[in-house]
C-alpha cells in the first residue's frame, strides 16, 4: 500500500500520521510541546524541542504503521517565527508564538501604514502576524543595526522543520505560510521590499517561497531511517481547507472548536475582503496558489462549555444534542455568545453575552438550543459576508472539529445555510491536507480528485426545517443588534 507521512506541528503539540492511498490512518504519533510565558502577553516555544518531538512522533507513527511512506507533508502553526544560525542550525533564542502580543504597541503605532499593509498582504496590522515579531527578534536578540546578516536565517515553523530535516540544505516556505507574515505581497506573490524595509527585515534572511505541492528537499536518513522527499507544505488552516477538498472557488470549511475558523476559497481572483475578513493564499487542486477569505468567530463551542462549567445546566457537552431535539423550535429565545466581544462580521469588542426572548416558559433546553443555534447563525453571517465580498457562490460547507459530532447541530447548519454540510469520517483534516499535497506530488494519488475519493463524508442536506431555520435568522439579527446597541450605548 502506497502511503505518505504527514507532520502536523501545532501550538500545543505535534501529531504525525501515516496515511495510505485508500485514506486509512495506518499509524499515529503525538508529542506535546512546552509553552513558555516569560512575561504577561508573551508566548514562546523552544524550536529545538519542537524538532525533537516531531521526530519522536514521526518515528512512533512509522513504527505503528509498518508502512514505508514515499513522501513527507508538513503543516504547521502559522505566524510563529524564529531566527537561527545558518552555520550551526542553533536557534537564536525561543520562537515567538502566534498568540504573543508583545508587539501590540508597535502595530498600533503603524496607523498611517495600515492601508499599505492591507493592500499588499490582505491582513490587518496586528501582532498576530509574523512581521512585527520578526522585527522584535532582530532588535532584541541580535541588536541593531542589523548589518552582516549572512549567517542568520528566519522563518516560520514549516521552514524550520524543512531546514532541520534537510540538514540545512533547504531554506524554504510556501505561499500559504508566507501570506501570514505581513511581509508577503499576495498580488505579486513575492516578498514585499517596502514592507521588509518598514519592519527592518533583510530579505536575504527570509526563506525561498516554493509551491505548496512540490520539492522542499530530502529528509536525511538519520532522522526517519531512510531518505524521504518533502513534497508538501501548507499552514494549518489552508491545509485543512485542502484536506477537506475545498480547492475550487465557492467551497468552504468551518472548524468548530472553542471558536470557529471559516475559510472560503475564492479562486484565482483576489477578493475585496474588508469587514474584518482577511484575504490569504490557499491551495488550488494542484497545490497552486489561489485566494481565500478567512474569518474567526470568537465563541463557538465555548458557549456550550460555559453552559456546562459556568451555569451547570449540563454535565457533558454531548447532552446538548438531545436537549435541542426536545424542542420543536427556539420559541423566540436567542443567545448572542459575545462572551469576549463580537468578531466578524460585526466587530464590536465591547459587546457581551446577551440572551433575549425569555418568558416564564423558558427552560434550560431553550438556553442549550440557543447556544447551538448561535454557532450556525454566526457561521451563516460570516459566509454571507464572504460571498458578498468575493462574488463566490457557496456550494457546500465542509466541517470539522469536536462540535461536528452533534448531528442536530450539523442538520440545523445545513437548514440555515440552505446548502449541504459535509462531515468527514477522519477529522484530522489539517494533517490530511498536508499528506495530500505531498502525496499528489509523489504520485500516491494521481490528482486531487483521486485523493478526495479516498475520503468519506456524512452529508447533511437542507431538509423540511430549512424554511423555518432560515426565517429564524431575522430574530438572530434582532438579538445581535440588541447586543451591539447595549455595548455602544455605554460610550
Amino acid at each position: 500500500m502506497r502511503s505518505v507521512l504527514a507532520i502536523d506541528q501545532g501550538t500545543t503539540g505535534t501529531t504525525c500520521l501515516v496515511i495510505t492511498e485508500d485514506g486509512r490512518i495506518a499509524g499515529r504519533g503525538y508529542r506535546e510541546i512546552t509553552q513558555y510565558y516569560p512575561e504577561p502577553g508573551w508566548v514562546e516555544h523552544d524550536a529545538d524541542e519542537i524538532f525533537r518531538h516531531t521526530i519522536d512522533a514521526a518515528r512512533e507513527a512509522l513504527a505503528q504503521s509498518g508502512e514505508r511512506p514515499e513522501a513527507i507533508g508538513i503543516t504547521n502553526q502559522r505566524e510563529t517565527v524564529l531566527l537561527w544560525d545558518r552555520a550551526t542550525g542553533v536557534p537564536i533564542g525561543r520562537a515567538i508564538v502566534w498568540q504573543d502580543r508583545r508587539t501590540a504597541a508597535r502595530c498600533a503605532a503603524l496607523t498611517g501604514q495600515q492601508q499599505t499593509i492591507y493592500d499588499a498582504t490582505g491582513l490587518v496590522t496586528d501582532p498576530y502576524f509574523s512581521g512585527s515579531k520578526l522585527e522584535w527578534l532582530l532588535e532584541h536578540r541580535l541588536g541593531a543595526p542589523h548589518g552582516g546578516m549572512e549567517h542568520i536565517a528566519a522563518g516560520t515553523i514549516d521552514s524550520w522543520l524543512v531546514w532541520k530535516l534537510t540538514n540545512g540544505a533547504v531554506h524554504a516556505t510556501d505561499p500559504t505560510n508566507a501570506s501570514r507574515t505581513m511581509l508577503y505581497d499576495i498580488s505579486a506573490k513575492q516578498w514585499s521590499a517596502p514592507l521588509c524595509a518598514l519592519f527592518g527585515v533583510p530579505m536575504s534572511i527570509l526563506p525561498e517561497v516554493r509551491p505548496s505541492s512540490g520539492s522542499f528537499g530530502v529528509a536525511d536518513a538519520e532522522f526517519l531511517g531512510r531518505e524521504l522527499p518533502i513534497l508538501g507544505v501548507a499552514g494549518d488552516q489552508q491545509a485543512a481547507l485542502f484536506g477537506q477538498g475545498c480547492w475550487h472557488a465557492g467551497m468552504s470549511k468551518n472548524t468548530y472548536g472553542t471558536g470557529a475558523f471559516l475559510l472560503l476559497n475564492t479562486g484565482v481572483t483576489r477578493p475585496t475582503g474588508g469587514g474584518g475578513m482577511l484575504t490569504t493564499i490557499a491551495c488550488g487542486p494542484r497545490g497552486e496558489a489561489v485566494y481565500a477569505l478567512e474569518a474567526s468567530i470568537f465563541i463557538a463551542g465555548a458557549a456550550v462549555q460555559w453552559l456546562r462549567d459556568g451555569l451547570g445546566i449540563i454535565s457533558r457537552a454531548a447532552e446538548s444534542e438531545a436537549m435541542a431535539r426536545a424542542l420543536p423550535s427556539n420559541e423566540g429565545v436567542y443567545f448572542v455568545p459575545a462572551l469576549t466581544g463580537l468578531g466578524a462580521p460585526h466587530w464590536e469588542p465591547n459587546a457581551r453575552g446577551t440572551i433575549v426572548g425569555l418568558t416564564r416558559g423558558t427552560t434550560k433546553e431553550h438556553l442549550v438550543r440557543a447556544a447551538l443555534e448561535a454557532m450556525c447563525y454566526g457561521t451563516a453571517d460570516v459566509l454571507q459576508a464572504m460571498r458578498d465580498a468575493s462574488g463566490a457562490s457557496l456550494d457546500v460547507l465542509r466541517v470539522d472539529g469536536g462540535a461536528t459530532e452533534n448531528g442536530w447541530l450539523m442538520q440545523f447548519q445545513a437548514d440555515v445555510l440552505g446548502v449541504p454540510v459535509e462531515r468527514p469520517d477522519v477529522i484530522e483534516t489539517t494533517a490530511m491536507g498536508a499528506g495530500a499535497l505531498a502525496g499528489i506530488a509523489a504520485g500516491v494519488w494521481p490528482d486531487a480528485d483521486a485523493f478526495l475519493r479516498s475520503r468519506h463524508y456524512h452529508r447533511f442536506a437542507p431538509a423540511d426545517g430549512s424554511v423555518a431555520a432560515r426565517a429564524s435568522l431575522g430574530g438572530w439579527h434582532r438579538a445581535v443588534r440588541a447586543a451591539v446597541g447595549w455595548a455602544r450605548d455605554a460610550r
